[in-house]
Parts: structure tokens; sequence; C-alpha cells
């Protein structure tokens, strides 16, 4: 919620009027004490710069506080207006779109989490990949061993713009999954969790959480199922990956939408060789592409 102007100046410069101002919203309802600072130049009514910061940037340790931060830009706007109004506008262009889109619609996304080539999550991917093309609906695979993926660092920067501060391969996933109808995430258990890429892809999802919470981009429309190996026997070697995994689709927006968790691998070696397993798969794939 906005609690209005903290901060309001008009600047004569150029032979133009700018109007800076400076607001606080109160974010609590994401997370206690949250709030965010939302700095404007403003020219004819119309928003021409625009910065923002917001107090959980600052880690405990850190002398600098948000609101600090933003009234020290504004100076610094004010001075750089008078100096050269021009060269302003070029050295603060207005964000990009929170989700841009940039490559064609898929109908599933497929997330293979597992860097194992030839596996038995490869394997999973491999049957889901089938199921689309025999509904013949577009598809894309996404093996995040093998992209540039910066873990998240915690900086809460997302909630400013709605897109991370690293401009990597992240970008292209999250475009992908908020425009699909099924994300399919096929996953080993890992010491009772999922492989730590697949973590890092999981952990970044927060700047798509960050841009739909600030109505910086549309809530998606994605059903989301669950594929699992693991090496063990017995159903409870899944708790952990499941409980990751539907917290992920919570934050993403993503509804989650069946899953099919073959235990035992280590005994079996080749999921292929399990009665009926594909065909539950497909089953679940059909599922969410006929609903």
């Amino acid at each position: 919620m906005m609690t209005g102007p903290i901060l309001e100046k008009e600047i004569a410069a150029g032979g133009k009027t700018f109007r800076l101002v400076l607001e606080k919203e109160d974010l609590g309802k994401i997370y206690p004490g949250f709030s965010r600072y939302t700095l404007t130049a403003r020219q004819d009514g119309s928003v021409v710069a625009l910065f923002r910061t917001n107090t959980y940037e600052y880690a405990p340790g850190v002398p600098l506080r948000a609101e600090e931060v933003a009234r020290e830009k504004a100076a610094e706007w004010e001075r750089d207006l008078r100096d050269d109004p021009a060269g302003f506008l070029e050295r603060n262009p207005l964000p990009a779109s929170a989700v841009a889109g940039r490559q064609p619609r898929a109908d599933v996304v497929i997330i293979q989490g597992s860097p194992r080539a030839g596996g038995n999550s490869g394997t999973l991917a491999g049957w889901v990949e089938a199921a689309a093309q025999e509904y013949r609906v577009p598809y894309t695979i996404f093996y995040p061993h093998d992209m540039d993926i910066h873990e998240c660092i915690g900086c809460y920067q997302c909630f400013n713009t709605g897109t991370c501060i690293y401009d990597d391969d992240m970008a292209t996933i999250i475009d992908a999954v908020s425009r699909c109808r099924l994300l399919a995430v096929c996953t080993p258990v890992y010491s009772n969790a999922v492989p730590a890429n697949l973590k890092m892809l999981i952990d970044r999802f927060q700047a798509y959480f960050a841009a739909q919470t600030l109505k910086l981009a549309a809530p998606g429309r994605t059903n989301g199922i669950i594929l699992s190996v693991s090496g063990r026997t017995g159903q409870e070697n899944f708790q952990c990956v499941r409980k990751e995994l539907t917290a992920f689709f919570a934050i993403a927006g993503i509804r989650t939408a069946g899953s099919v968790c073959i235990d035992g691998v280590d005994r079996v070696r080749d999921i292929r060789e399990v009665p009926g397993i594909r065909e539950k798969v497909a089953g679940l794939v059909a599922e969410n592409l006929t609903r």
C-alpha cells in the first residue's frame, strides 16, 4: 500500500520542468517490516526515470538504510538534472518489462534436473517429450547443469523491478514457464533433496514471485507435475523432494497437478524395465493437456 509522497520537488532545467517524487510503499503483507521506496522523475505527467530500493536489500551488518539511499538518489538526480538534463535521461532509462518474450511459446516445459547423461531422469524427460509430440503441442527442455545460472544471493533487488540482477539463462527459463500450460520437473533424489543445479534454478524463481506479487507480471496458468526417481526403496525417500518442488510451484504461482515417484531404482537400474511406468507418466501428461 502506497503511503504517499515523502518528497516532492520541481526542477527547471534545459527549458523544461521536471518533478521529482519519492514515495514509500508498505509491503508488510509480503515480509514483516518490508517497505519499498520509489523515486520517479516526471515530465509533463509522464515518468521519464525510475529508481527503487527496499528495506530488505540491506543486510543487518550493512550501515545503509533504504530511505537514506532513496533520499540521496533524489539529491543526486536533482544535481544531474540541473547540470545536464539530456544526459540524465540517457543515463537513467526506464526498466524493461519484468517478463519479456525471449523465445517462442511452448505449451510444455520440461526441466531435466539430473546432471547425469543417459540416466533415469533423462528417460522421464524423454517420456514427457514423447507425450507432447503425440498431442502435437510445442515443448522445450531445459538442462540446468548445462546452462548459465547464477545462484540467488538473497539481495531482494528483484522486489524493485521484478527482475533479477543477473542477466543469465534464468530469464529465458522464467519466460518459458510463465507462458506454458504444463511444467514437468524431472529429478533424482540427491541426499534426500534435489541436485544442486536444480536447486539454484528453483531459488532464482524468487524474481518471478516478486514480479507477480508487485503486479509487474501477469499470473501464469501453469500446472506443474513432479517426476522423480530414488535409488532407495520407500516413498518416504521423496518427502524432501516433494516439499521442495511443491514450495517452488507455490512461489511461482504454479498449480501442483500430480506426481510419479519411482523408488527402489538401485535394484531395477533402468526404469524402462518397470511395468506400466511409462504409461503412468504419459497418462499424467495427457490429463494435464486435455483438461
